[in-house]
């Protein structure tokens, strides 16, 4: 492998980097740094964040922390890598739709536990060692179907485009105990019975005599729509299949 293909942040994520690299001898890792991140914004958010408290909490300079990581997208790198950790190994018996399933259901855990991995932008695919493992086995749910390289590319990232937007949609909603998301649910139906004349918004009022879950604290739900999207995705197959 080139190192110098490799930003240092992942030379030191892959353990490549420092063989003759000169210098003391590092104080810690750069996993260590990550474990003190995510710590912060577990606790206060991504906006609680700060090269400066990360050292703090290191109980070293900010200086000495950019010896190992060299801007906050450096950090984020780490943090991520760190936070998801790594997937569930599916059963080589599971057919491709429990496989898919199963890995869409451990991404969302991660995004629950780590909530501001959803803010943390996105500049380029993932290269860290544990993302590659996620990335390996959204991939590999696939391997038995007829579908291309670029098929199985294409079909883990709508999984995980809907993970990630629908957890993004309801991850303060879950949060919520079941009796204040009840409440916020008939608090919205209430206002929207005000607001949704039916001759202007029809649609919206034929559908409020039925009952429906506006506060999105039901997990069926996140099921419901990840069925929808595989049954999209068996569409494809079938099609390859013919």
């Amino acid at each position: 492998m080139d190192e110098s293909e490799l930003p240092r942040v992942l030379q030191q994520l892959w353990g490549i980097e420092g063989r003759s690299r000169p210098g003391p001898k590092p104080a810690f890792q750069v996993s260590d740094i990550g474990r003190a991140a995510i710590k912060l914004a577990d606790a206060g958010g991504l906006g609680a964040l700060s090269m400066s408290k990360v050292a703090a909490e290191l109980g070293v300079t900010t200086m000495a922390l950019y010896r190992y990581v060299e801007a906050k997208d450096d950090l984020y790198v780490v943090m991520l890598d760190q936070a998801f950790g790594l997937p569930a190994r599916a059963s080589s018996g599971d057919d491709w739709r429990d496989r898919i399933t199963a890995w869409a259901t451990s991404f969302q855990a991660a995004l629950l536990k780590h909530p501001w991995i959803l803010q943390v932008p996105v500049v380029e695919p993932p290269l860290s060692p544990n993302q590659l493992v996620w990335m390996e086995e959204g991939l590999r749910a696939f391997e038995n179907t007829p579908l291309t390289p670029p098929d199985r590319m294409s079909a883990m990232l709508l999984v995980n485009i809907y993970v990630r937007g629908t957890t993004g949609l309801s991850a303060s909603m879950l949060s919520l105990p079941p009796d204040e998301a009840a409440v916020a649910g008939e608090r919205y139906a209430r206002r929207l019975r005000s607001l949704a004349d039916p001759d202007r918004f029809p649609t919206i009022a034929a559908g409020l005599d039925e009952p429906q879950d506006y506060v999105d604290n039901d997990p069926s739900e996140f099921y419901f729509g990840l069925t929808t999207v595989l049954d999209g995705i068996e569409a494809l197959i079938d099609r390859r299949s013919g």
